[in-house]
């Protein structure tokens, strides 16, 4: 049983990552409203084709305009989240009937479902409140936490143990935090501006290269009781000013991280240790190229995609090596 309960949670961190891949490439071909209800589209559970059904949806949904593709996109996402979220509930089952076992871990799974479940709420209200920007945001927030509470729990049922247990890089453990505390923030101004559709607002490199000032104060405006946030709501100087605020909070997560990984694998001394932080730098410079190369070429969809999963990936090994500074294994 363990043997197998660790192939299925492999297998549930491999289809984490490609929900997040097919949320976000939802999200970026503006394809989230798809279907305009939830869990269903346009009161089928899959996507009308029929003519009859279709007449049903001109009946039914008269200001909408129905778009084959788009609905796909949506649909297809939701039966993987729906797949991810029936294997998150099996790990709790199998987890909790073994509970008896000493390296049975239950409170991740436990904590995972309820995680899914918020998250299936988060992903109904997403549709039913037309794209409300914080509602986005905290969607995206959790699919990055649901992959990071798997991977812990690989973790937790396949690390070795560290060979001396390497005191001097444990003592950074705290450092480790920081820098994952630093990046999460960045991963959350990277969903307000997808949320917010700010990203083809701030051409040019390093700034943006429309002439209009940057304020802080728009960053955070949150218009309340629009029909649609579709496409975005915000002026061209909030969304230019959130995605400017991005750019600067990259800088200083590329700073944080880089000084950290270096100290710590300055003072480590096993080789799992320094392997961790040499991961986590080169997720760092892939995200660093991509993040110019999607700005260069003008946000080309493959491009943001990409970014989007280097986001995950940079956060991956992050968590990877918090888990090998705290846990001794």
């Amino acid at each position: 049983m363990y043997k197998n309960y660790k192939n299925l949670v492999l297998a549930t961190f491999m289809l984490s990552i490609l929900v997040i891949g097919l949320g976000a490439y939802t999200r970026l071909s503006d394809a989230g409203l798809g279907c305009p209800d939830w869990p269903g589209c346009y009161g089928f559970l899959t996507v009308p084709k029929h003519a009859a059904d279709l007449a049903h949806v001109e009946q039914s949904y008269p200001d909408m305009m129905f778009e084959t593709a788009k609905a796909w996109k949506e649909m297809i996402h939701r039966y993987f989240a729906g797949t991810l979220g029936l294997l998150i509930l099996a790990l709790f089952i199998l987890a909790f009937s073994k509970r008896q076992h000493p390296t049975t871990p239950v409170k991740l799974p436990l904590l995972l479902l309820a995680l899914v479940v918020f998250q299936a709420a988060l992903g109904m209200w997403t549709v039913t409140m037309n794209l409300q920007p914080v509602i986005v945001m905290g969607h995206l927030l959790g699919g990055f936490s649901i992959l990071s509470l798997v991977t812990l729990l690989y973790l937790r049922l396949t690390a070795q143990p560290i060979s001396g247990g390497d005191a001097p890089a444990r003592r950074h453990f705290k450092l480790s935090l920081v820098a994952l505390v630093v990046l999460v923030i960045q991963i959350a101004l990277g969903g307000w501006l997808a949320a917010n559709y700010a990203a083809p607002h701030c051409n040019g490199l390093p700034l943006c290269s429309y002439g209009q000032p940057f304020s802080l104060s728009s960053v955070f405006q949150l218009p309340l009781e629009q029909s649609t946030y579709e496409y975005g709501v915000l002026s061209q100087q909030a969304r230019m000013s959130i995605h400017l605020l991005h750019r600067i909070w990259a800088l200083v997560t590329c700073v944080v991280l880089a000084l950290i990984m270096w100290r710590i694998y300055s003072d480590a001394l096993s080789k799992k240790i320094k392997h961790c932080t040499v991961a986590v730098l080169i997720a760092l410079l892939c995200q660093i190229c991509l993040g110019l190369a999607v700005v260069h070429w003008h946000f080309p969809l493959g491009i943001a995609l990409a970014h989007n999963l280097m986001a995950a990936i940079l956060l991956l090994t992050v968590v990877r090596l918090c888990f090998y500074l705290k846990v001794r294994t």
